[in-house]
C-alpha cells in the first residue's frame, strides 16, 4: 500500500511539473520590420506594427501570450494571429509595437519567455 501511494505521489509531482514546463517557453524572440504592416499573415489578418499580435508555431490564433524581455524584465502581452518564427532558437516573433514596449529594437534578437495565459485560469 505505501509502494502504490508513493508512486501516485512521483507520479503526479512529476506530471505536474510538466504541464507547468508546457505553460512556459524560454527561447528567443524576434520582430517583424515595420515594413511588413499591411501583408496577410497566416491567419489571414493584416499586420499592422502598432498592433500586440505575434506569430508562435503552435498555438492556435487568438490565444493571448505574456512575452517577458529577459535582458530588462518588461513584459508584453501579445495575440496569436501568425505561424512561426523558424529561425533556430527562436519561439516567438513579435510585432514592432511590441517588440518596442519590451525595448528590443536596437538588439532584434533577445533571450525570452512566453507564457501562455489562457491556460493560468483554468
Amino acid at each position: 500500500m505505501t509502494y502504490r501511494l508513493l508512486t501516485v505521489i512521483v507520479l503526479s509531482v512529476i506530471l505536474g511539473f510538466s504541464v507547468l514546463a508546457q505553460n512556459i517557453q524560454r527561447g528567443k524572440a524576434s520582430y517583424y520590420s515595420k515594413r511588413w504592416t499591411g501583408r496577410h499573415v497566416a491567419s489571414g489578418e493584416r499586420l499592422h506594427h502598432d498592433s500586440m499580435t505575434c506569430a508562435h508555431r503552435t498555438y492556435p490564433f487568438g490565444t493571448l501570450l505574456r512575452v517577458t524581455n529577459l535582458r530588462n524584465g518588461l513584459q508584453v502581452v501579445v495575440r496569436v494571429n501568425d505561424r512561426g518564427p523558424f529561425g533556430r532558437g527562436r519561439i516567438v516573433d513579435l510585432s514592432w509595437g511590441a517588440a518596442k514596449k519590451l525595448n528590443m529594437l536596437g538588439a532584434g534578437i533577445v533571450p525570452c519567455t512566453v507564457e501562455r495565459l489562457d491556460s493560468i485560469a483554468k
